[in-house]
C-alpha cells in the first residue's frame, strides 16, 4: 500500500522534482533518505529564504515526496517535522497544497498565525515534541 501513497502525491512530487536540476546547477545537492529526495543549498535556499508565506523565510519545505532545504544541516533538524508532512501528502495527495492555502486564507481572514496556527504545521509539530 506505500506505493499508492507515493501515486497519490504524484503531483506535488513532480513539483518537487522540480527543483533538483535548479540545486544541481546552482551549487546544491539530492540525497535520497528512506524514500524521500531531499534537495538542498543553491537557489533553492534563495528561494526558501525569500519566496515562501513564512516570515523571515523557511528552513525546509515539503513537496509531495520531495523535501526542499536550504541546507543539509536544516534538513537534518527538521527531517522529522518534514516526513509529517511526507504523510500528509500521502492522504491527501493532490488536495493538500489546496487545503494548506486554503487554511492559510482562513487564518489569515482571522487574524491568527498562518503558520503556528495551521493544524498540519501543528501536527508536525506534534511529531517532533
Amino acid at each position: 500500500m506505500r506505493w499508492l501513497a507515493y501515486v497519490w502525491a504524484l503531483p506535488a512530487t513532480a513539483l518537487g522534482l522540480l527543483f533538483v536540476p535548479l540545486a544541481l546547477v546552482t551549487g546544491g545537492g539530492v540525497q535520497l533518505i528512506a524514500g524521500v529526495v531531499e534537495v538542498h543549498g543553491g537557489a533553492v535556499r534563495w528561494l526558501l529564504r525569500h519566496l515562501t508565506l513564512v516570515k523571515g523565510g523557511a528552513s525546509a519545505l515539503t513537496l509531495g515526496h520531495v523535501v526542499l532545504g536550504t541546507d543539509v544541516a536544516a534538513l537534518n533538524a527538521s527531517r522529522r517535522h518534514e516526513r509529517m508532512h511526507v504523510r500528509q501528502y500521502g492522504r491527501w495527495g493532490p488536495l493538500f497544497i489546496p487545503a494548506y492555502l486554503l487554511v492559510t486564507l482562513w487564518l489569515l481572514l482571522r487574524r491568527r498565525d498562518t503558520y503556528l496556527d495551521n493544524p498540519f504545521e501543528r501536527a508536525a509539530y506534534r511529531e517532533t515534541s
